[in-house]
């Protein structure tokens, strides 16, 4: 043992030389004479304070590597230490693979040094050109999250995250800590995380940094690990014997996991103390430098122009002897290469950190899951539901390859994407109390009420070749929109490097959006994550926004099937018309956008813009109105699903908007009604010709607790705002005479003071808002108390009984035989029956000829086989209401009938609702 500490403190010399080096030194770099003030460089960048500590850890790992034949990565929380960790990937070799001038020799040693933070060199933070890396160096809290991103279903894989004790006092890294609880050891690798406290922050102490040992360790022992604390005169001793017994815990824990124990996993964590910039010279013009916080960056910044400081800097280099750890002719001296893992296992060239365990997802036949929409806006659809019916498929499709991860702060079931756990459950390996629902400890949706750590799993997961989507509520995409900024300059770099592989994109779901989300009021109206991310030059960034379920399905499609892109998909989950069919839909992602035929005039006065679900659906209404107002006025309609940030390619343009001038003219006049801020559309417009046409309403920062149709209102994004404009568009080009135009904006304009007073009055939309549907009524959800007012039954004419027994005892038949005595026309639903009261019985719903109208559904069948019923129902059309038999209702029934806008009854006998409503 005391000869391999011995290696190692002399591999942690040599990397702290290099690092020393790397900060100062443009020439002399084996200080073959004395230093001059011209061997220093003219600006001098980099970070020492936490480089030895960052040296010291990676030396124990190489031989820990290497004594285990271990695979495993170094991920490196405190960025800034990037000269420490390119000593690091010099001396193992990994940095003139794909640097082929950092020799290990004298040359390679100057180009290494000369270039760190030198313009057109070697970044002053670690960045995607570094090797071996998955985390930016700039921003700090996402190490740990990362690591366990990247550990996720690589179960051979082992993972030291260095955190450092700044790092450690974000609110990232403070929640990270338990995401311990959500990692399978029987499926995936291990982190062991080493918190690095050397006491300071750039310009103070840090509060880890001030905590006694027990303090610590109660800390960390609530947060589930077992914590080591590494301190003291005999360190490298100490933390040799450390790290050897943390990773036989490791294994322990693994193997009793694999086995098949149940039980509650505590890893270990390793507490690391060393001083700042620890072996750095202790003062200099009577100051403390080592253990403070004047070693944080770079040591004596005047060094060049001061004598007693250049000569601080020869001791300082000297005192590493590394003359005795190198040679000219030999390189590295033995005792180092003994500790150096062989090259298949160099840590800063592990392929997972390269994307090499990359493989496309097998993907569902979509054909086979789209739905009917012959007629458009007929049938009700849900594109959150069908996000979860193919994300459903996906996990299906994929389960044996297992690399596939929904990322979900805590919002599955609200997000409406809880249909994928009919194939998967939530990861948790903390104690699962009975009546936990859809929780297993090798679950593959990773719940957890940080937005930070949800990305940086899904970060890691995705940077390591693997697929991962992340869904939110849209407003508080912006929690983590720092990091997707920092991750998208990250994917802009990989890109380009041919030594990185492709890895599949990132892949964000956002919903709840701000257009319904009246009702959580004004904090959770805000829709710009996605401007913010569109106003980038890298047009790998695509937004997409879904209008109804073969949209997303569409869309879903595409994403998952892309690669080193980062798509936003943003969709209401809402009940909303069914405006496509999945061939338009594919259709519409050619160019991004479409122009839908059922709704447009050939040669157009004017073009109406829909971008949203929302948004499209109230232009629609607009054309509606001025359809029935004002005939006169021939209109275009289209529907952009797909935008795209501004492309940033060398020597060619990729428009934002694909062949604009084919949907949008060169010069008629045209309207967009925008999902979020009219700045974004503004931005991209520029360059379509004559951008001066275009009048983009959006999102205008106005909102609050109020009704869905309100807060188009307040954002002048509704129909009688639209169709408003148009008329004084078309009046001012002689469409339309100018009487009429202001006779109907008054008309508007009355509605929507109407409006106002009905909702301060009833605190909800009017019925022929809320219900509005293209062609007929949107259907409504009511209860059993609104029967009288709904007068449902005397408006009906057909029944279908679902379940409709032969027997004249039972209640079905009873309820069925009423009803037909009183002139209403019954159809009976039993595959087990060819006839029963005189009538055909169908095996199902969807046998029954379409041409007969069903007003109403009756359920008689047990509470686990309603939903599979009223799916049928949605899949017919044409029908509104569903009948509940009494003690059948569940929750599940009650979601899916407001999700597909179902007037669903239940708990309340159909016989006596009738008795009421004729009374």
């Amino acid at each position: 043992m005391d000869n391999a500490i011995e290696k190692i403190k002399k591999y942690v010399r040599a990397a702290n030389y290099l690092t020393v080096t790397q900060i100062y030194l443009q020439d002399n770099y084996l200080l073959k004479r004395s230093l001059k003030s011209e061997d220093i460089k003219p600006k001098l960048f980099g970070h020492w304070g936490t480089c030895p500590g960052i040296n010291f850890v990676y030396g124990n790992l190489n031989y820990l590597v290497k004594k285990h034949n271990q695979s495993s990565i170094f991920v490196l929380g405190p960025g800034h230490g990037m000269p420490g960790l390119q000593a690091n990937l010099f001396l193992e070799g990994t940095l003139k693979k794909y640097y082929p001038k950092a020799t290990i020799d004298e040359k390679g040693i100057g180009y290494i040094s000369k270039m760190f933070a030198w313009p057109y060199g070697f970044s002053s933070h670690c960045s995607p050109e570094t090797p071996g890396l998955i985390l930016e160096g700039g921003e700090l809290g996402y190490s740990l999250s990362s690591a366990y991103g990247a550990v996720l279903d690589n179960p051979d894989l082992f993972a030291v995250c260095l955190i450092g004790d700044g790092e450690a006092e974000t609110g990232a890294i403070a929640a990270g800590w338990h995401i311990n609880k959500l990692v399978d050891p029987a499926t995936s690798g291990a982190v062991l995380p080493i918190l690095h406290l050397n006491g300071y922050k750039i310009s103070g102490p840090t509060v880890f940094g001030r905590m006694s040992d027990h303090e610590l360790t109660e800390l960390f022992s609530g947060y589930g690990y077992e914590p080591f604390i590494v301190q003291g005169e005999y360190l490298y001793k100490d933390m040799f014997e450390t790290m050897e017994k943390c990773y036989q815990k490791i294994m322990d824990i693994q193997t009793r996991a694999r086995k098949g124990e149940i039980f509650t996993p505590r890893f270990p964590m390793i507490v690391l103390k060393s001083p700042k910039g620890w072996t750095t010279i202790k003062k200099v013009h009577g100051q403390q430098i080592e253990g403070t916080i004047l070693a944080h960056q770079v040591v004596m910044p005047g060094v060049s122009g001061d004598d007693q400081e250049l000569q601080a800097l020869e001791e300082w280099l000297k005192s590493y002897k590394f003359d005795e750890l190198f040679d000219e002719k030999k390189g590295l001296a033995n005792d180092i290469k003994d500790i150096l893992p062989s090259e298949k296992l160099w840590i800063g060239d592990n392929p997972h950190m390269f994307g090499k365990a990359y493989k496309p997802l097998v993907l569902p036949k979509s054909k086979d899951l789209a739905k009917d929409a012959s007629i458009p806006g007929k049938i009700q659809s849900n594109a959150m539901r069908m996000a979860g019916t193919y994300l459903r498929h996906l996990f299906a499709l994929n389960n044996k390859q297992k690399n596939l991860r929904l990322m979900s702060p805590d919002e599955t079931y609200s997000n409406r994407l809880d249909e994928v756990f009919q194939e998967t459950s939530r990861g948790w390996v903390w104690p699962i109390e009975k009546d936990d629902k859809d929780i297993t400890r090798d679950g593959r949706v990773m719940e957890m009420l940080s937005e930070h750590n949800m990305h940086g799993l899904a970060q890691g997961y995705v940077l390591t070749g693997r697929h991962a989507v992340f869904t939110t509520y849209e407003a508080f995409a912006q929690i983590f929109s720092s990091m997707a900024h920092m991750y998208q300059k990250f994917l802009k770099w990989t890109r380009k490097m041919s030594w990185r592989h492709d890895i599949p994109s990132m892949n964000y779901l956002l919903t709840s959006t701000a257009w319904r989300q009246e009702h959580n009021g004004y904090s959770h109206q805000n829709p710009s994550f996605v401007s913010g991310m569109l106003e980038k030059h890298n047009d790998f960034i695509k937004a997409y926004f879904p209008v109804d379920d073969n949209s997303m399905l569409a869309v879903m499609e595409e994403v998952m099937a892309s690669k080193n892109q980062m798509n936003i998909i943003t969709a209401g989950k809402t009940p909303e018309p069914r405006w496509l069919t999945y061939g338009q839909a594919k259709q519409t992602l050619k160019d991004g956008l479409l122009t839908w035929d059922f709704a447009s005039d050939d040669n157009p006065h004017i073009i109406m813009v829909g971008i949203g679900d929302y948004m499209t659906k109230e232009v629609l209404s607009a054309i509606e109105l001025l359809k029935k107002d004002a005939p006169e006025i021939r209109i275009r309609f289209v529907n952009m699903c797909r935008l795209q940030a501004a492309c940033s390619c060398e020597g060619v343009n990729h428009p934002q908007i694909a062949n604009a001038e084919k949907y949008f003219t060169i010069d008629k006049p045209v309207i967009m009604n925008f999902h979020g801020y009219p700045e974004t559309m503004q931005a991209m417009l520029f360059h379509v010709k004559n951008p001066q046409r275009f009048s983009i309403h959006g999102y205008i920062e106005e909102g609050g607790t109020t009704t869905p149709f309100d807060m188009q209102v307040r954002n002048k994004t509704d129909r009688y705002h639209l169709a408003s404009e148009v008329l004084e568009k078309m009046t001012d080009q002689g469409v339309i005479e100018m009487a009429k135009a202001e006779k109907l904006k008054q008309a508007y304009e009355k509605e929507l003071k109407d409006h106002y007073n009905y909702i301060i009055e009833n605190g909800k939309d009017p019925e022929e808002i809320e219900n509005w549907q293209w062609a007929g009524k949107l259907p409504k959800a009511t209860t059993a108390a609104e029967i009288r007012h709904m007068d449902l039954l005397k408006q009906a004419r057909t029944i279908a009984f679902i379940g409709l027994s032969d027997d004249p005892q039972r209640h079905s038949h009873i309820v069925a035989k009423t009803f037909q005595e009183k002139g209403y026309r019954i159809i009976p639903i039993n595959p087990n029956e060819k006839e029963v009261l005189g009538e055909k019985s169908y095996k199902s719903l969807s046998d029954v000829p379409k041409d007969i109208r069903i007003d109403i559904v009756d359920i008689f069948r047990k509470k686990t086989e309603v939903v599979q019923h009223m799916v049928e129902v949605v899949e017919r059309g044409g029908i509104n209401t569903v009948w509940l038999a009494e003690g059948v209702q569940s929750h599940e029934a009650d979601d899916f009938a407001e999700d597909y806008g179902l007037t669903l009854v239940a708990n309340f006998c159909i016989l006596e609702a009738y008795k009421q409503i004729r009374s």
